[in-house]
């Protein structure tokens, strides 16, 4: 096995992470999102590698972070997590798993375990007694890892309109974990 690692996120990862979400997503929504609108993501991949790099370097709390699992010294998948941002959790006690990517053809070589088990660990160590993620409802491969890792849907779904007009509708299903020791 190639030299495999977690880390924390730097600003210059954020190119890096910013093509393998977009690679990660085409790939994902490639049968699910009209043409034009999977043309337009990929055009944004700029704007990604900004949000990640300000994610990286200016989170808005300590407890949001930003990690880059690597194949050797490249990037090949990322997540980031902080307090939850549901009204129904309380965010001093739960932490959310907002986005975890990893470039598809890496996809078999462990990295996203790598990535969760370390995003589970920090929330853990920044006091999270809970966790939740939400997960786009035909993402089979990360709400199965999610699932083998000890995760379950908790009942809320949303209907996210990332359009405005109803032209790119995505359903989102939930799901927890607690993150007590032995739990």
């Amino acid at each position: 096995m190639a030299d495999a690692s977690v880390r924390p996120a730097g600003a210059g990862d954020a190119p890096a992470l910013a093509a393998v979400q977009v690679r990660a997503w085409l790939a994902a929504y490639d049968q699910v999102w009209p043409a034009a609108v999977l043309a337009e993501f990929a055009r944004s991949e700029p704007g990604f590698a900004e949000q990640w790099a300000s994610a990286a370097v200016d989170p808005p709390a300590r407890e949001h972070r930003v990690l880059v699992a690597c194949a050797g010294s490249t990037v090949v998948g990322g997540s980031a997590f902080g307090p939850a941002s549901d009204e129904d959790v309380d965010p001093a006690l739960t932490g959310e798993l907002f986005v975890l990517v990893v470039d598809p053809p890496e996809r078999t070589a462990g990295h996203a375990s790598r990535l969760l088990a370390a995003t589970v660990d920090l929330l853990r160590g920044d006091g999270f007694t809970s966790a939740t993620a939400w997960v786009d409802a035909t993402d089979d491969g990360l709400r199965g890892l999610l699932v083998e890792s000890g995760w379950d849907t908790d009942g809320s779904h949303r209907a996210l309109d990332f359009a405005g007009d109803g032209a790119l509708v995505v359903n989102q299903v939930r799901l927890h974990t607690d993150l007590r020791e032995g739990d």
